[in-house]
C-alpha cells in the first residue's frame, strides 16, 4: 500500500489552512435563512438602494451594540479530496462571544484526520479571535466605507432584497456576490460570494455560502459552507452548522432595542 510522505501531506494541508482560513475570515466579519430560489427577483423594490443600505447598516450597528453575549455549539467538518490522498475530519466546539471583541473557544469532541485537526481547525479558530478586533472589523463591515452596493431587485413573496455587493479594496477580509437582506428587520439573511482575493496561490477557485437566522433580536449564523478548488487537482469543503444558540441582549424586544437608539425607522 502508498504510504504519503507525511511531509508533502503536511504541506499541501497548510495550503488548504491557508486558504480556509482567509475564508472564514470573511464569515466572521460580515454581519448576519434559508430564502428564495436563485431566479433573479421581479418586483419592484419598495424602497430606494439608498435607503436599504442606510436602514441595513443602521440595524446592523443597533444590533451589534444591543448583543452583550452568545453561546452556540459549532460543528465543524472538513472534506478534502485530491493530491496528494483524501482526508476527512470534524469538530464539535463550544464557542461563546463577549462584547464587543471576545470570542472564546472550548473543543468538546474531534475525529479523523490529525493534520485537518492540527492544522486546519486550529488556525481556523485563530482566525476567529482575530477577526473580531477593532481594526480587522472596521475593515470589513458592510458599509459604504467598505463596499459598492447595486440592487438587482425585490422578492415580494420572500420579503428580501437582493443586492450584489463590490468591496472598494482588496483583502482576504472582504468578498464580491451576492447578498439577501431583510425587508423588516434590514439584517443579511444569506450570502453568496467569492473572495475579493484570492486567499493563496495554491486555490483556482473559492465559493462561500452563508445562511443566517434571527433569534431574539438577533441575527446569527446557521451554516456556513466554502468550497476551495486546489490548482493541483483537489478539492476542500468546509460546512459550519450552528446550533444550541443561548444569547445575552441589553434589550429583550425590538422596540427597546430601537427605542434605546433613536432610531426607529
Amino acid at each position: 500500500m502508498y504510504a504519503e510522505p507525511m511531509g508533502t501531506v503536511s504541506c499541501t494541508f497548510s495550503r488548504v489552512a491557508a486558504i480556509l482560513t482567509a475564508i472564514l475570515m470573511l464569515s466572521s466579519v460580515v454581519p448576519e435563512v434559508m430564502a428564495s430560489d436563485e431566479g433573479k427577483a421581479s418586483v419592484v423594490a419598495p424602497l430606494p438602494l439608498d435607503d436599504v443600505i442606510d436602514n441595513l447598516v443602521r440595524r446592523n450597528v443597533e444590533r451589534s451594540r444591543n448583543l452583550l453575549h452568545s453561546e452556540a455549539t459549532r460543528v465543524y467538518h472538513l472534506t478534502y479530496h485530491g493530491f496528494p490522498g483524501s482526508r476527512e475530519a470534524e469538530m464539535t466546539v463550544e464557542a461563546s462571544y463577549d462584547s464587543p471583541s471576545r470570542k472564546e473557544f472550548k473543543v468538546v469532541s474531534q475525529s479523523g484526520s490529525k493534520i485537518i485537526l492540527d492544522r486546519v481547525f486550529s488556525k481556523l479558530l485563530e482566525a476567529e479571535k482575530e477577526s473580531v478586533q477593532p481594526k480587522i472589523a472596521s475593515e470589513t463591515q458592510l458599509n459604504r466605507e467598505n463596499y459598492e452596493f447595486a440592487l438587482v431587485g425585490f422578492d415580494a413573496a420572500q420579503g428580501q432584497y437582493e443586492m450584489h455587493v463590490t468591496p472598494k479594496h482588496n483583502s482576504k477580509y472582504v468578498y464580491r456576490g451576492r447578498i439577501w437582506v431583510d425587508a423588516t428587520d434590514f439584517a443579511v439573511t444569506r450570502i453568496k460570494a467569492e473572495p475579493a482575493q484570492n486567499p493563496s496561490f495554491w486555490t483556482k477557485k473559492s465559493e462561500i455560502y452563508h445562511e443566517y437566522q434571527k433569534i431574539q433580536n438577533s441575527w446569527v449564523p446557521a451554516r456556513n459552507e466554502s468550497v476551495s478548488y486546489i490548482r493541483l487537482g483537489g478539492r476542500a469543503t468546509l460546512t459550519i452548522e450552528y446550533k444550541d444558540y443561548r444569547l445575552t441582549e441589553a434589550h429583550t424586544d425590538a422596540a427597546a432595542v430601537c427605542t434605546s437608539t433613536g432610531n426607529c425607522g
